[in-house]
């Protein structure tokens, strides 16, 4: 029986062919005989206590000028699927999480959704990290001032960073000396009214922030260190930090073997750790990305470990 599975994301044709981990999925999924269908958040509803999509047959292209093409959108139960990603892209906001909810209805349905979408509201990909306080970086989440004047006084050089925003957005480096301080306390707390994340300033960001992958707990053995740009400390490519394919080391394995069983548990298949010299930073469980990057540096077909790993769960179930 063909397997349909099912993808959530942000609208396809405005995707970056080379660098779409989503993609990399698709393709793997689709020479797999995998029926595709496409949807977009504001595609999925909730009638009479099932879960809908608007939802469109979808064939992919490893073709950088043509890398896909859809057919005749029509209106699913969410049942009708095996497998459902939920891919798009943060800002993760009240209507991602609205969206959560109508996901987690199609997971009642019998439909494997992945990640898990109660872990998708409960891993906060700046604030999970810090259920693993002994790989991370000091770290405080405030939004009293004081406590930031603090933290800064107590460390000098510090990160602030808002909790929910992606792709170095709004993340600011500081010193006990910076005239800005006030003013980007203000705006990253609203005055008060939001919470923010401070981490004491991790000095190797200059050999890259590596983001390294892990499918149902287990990592890749080879990550992207992503290096900043010249007068910049954001290790983001969507900044223009540039890639460097590289293996693990001890100490990033050692961080794996700690969160990697809860990762797990919690139904998050597919995860993408940011570490920064020996710290853990960031957990990204939304749309982690960077497999076709790493696959190109060393020859590997990450996805199709993912779309292993998805098939041994759709056996499972039957």
């Amino acid at each position: 029986m063909t397997t349909k599975l099912g993808v959530v994301m942000d609208p396809i044709q405005s995707i970056i062919f080379k660098k779409d981990s989503t993609l990399a999925m698709l393709l793997e999924a689709q020479s797999r005989g995998f029926e595709l269908y496409y949807m977009t958040q504001s595609d999925l509803y909730l009638s009479q206590g099932d879960a809908w999509g608007s939802a469109t047959p979808l064939t992919v292209f490893n073709d950088s000028q043509c890398w896909f093409e859809l057919g005749e959108t029509r209106r699913i139960n969410l049942s009708e699927l095996d497998v459902i990603l939920m891919r798009k892209d943060p800002p993760f906001d009240m209507e991602y999480i609205y969206s959560t909810y109508l996901l987690e209805m199609a997971e009642k349905q019998g439909v494997l959704v992945i990640n898990k979408p109660q872990s998708l509201r409960d891993a906060n990909e700046k604030l999970f990290t810090s259920w693993f306080p002994q790989c991370c970086p000091e770290s405080l989440v405030t939004r009293d001032r004081q406590l930031l004047r603090e933290f800064i006084r107590k460390y000098d050089a510090v990160i602030f960073k808002p909790l929910n925003g992606m792709g170095g957005k709004s993340v600011f480096k500081l010193n006990r000396q910076d005239p800005n301080m006030n003013v980007i306390i203000e705006n990253l707390t609203e005055n008060g009214t939001c919470y923010m994340m401070a981490q004491r300033f991790i000095p190797e960001i200059d050999k890259g922030d590596k983001r390294v992958l892990l499918i149902d707990g287990e990592p890749i053995a080879y990550a992207l260190a992503r290096i900043p740009p010249e007068g910049d400390i954001r290790g983001n490519l969507a900044i223009g930090a540039k890639g460097v394919g590289v293996e693990l080391t001890d100490r990033d394995y050692w961080i794996c073997a700690q969160v990697g069983p809860m990762l797990k548990a919690k139904g998050l298949i597919f995860v993408g750790l940011d570490i920064i010299g020996d710290y853990l930073t960031e957990m990204n469980v939304t749309s982690p990305t960077c497999i076709r990057e790493i696959d190109a540096a060393f020859g590997l077909n990450i996805s199709a470990k993912l779309l292993d790993c998805i098939q041994r769960k759709l056996i499972r179930k039957q």
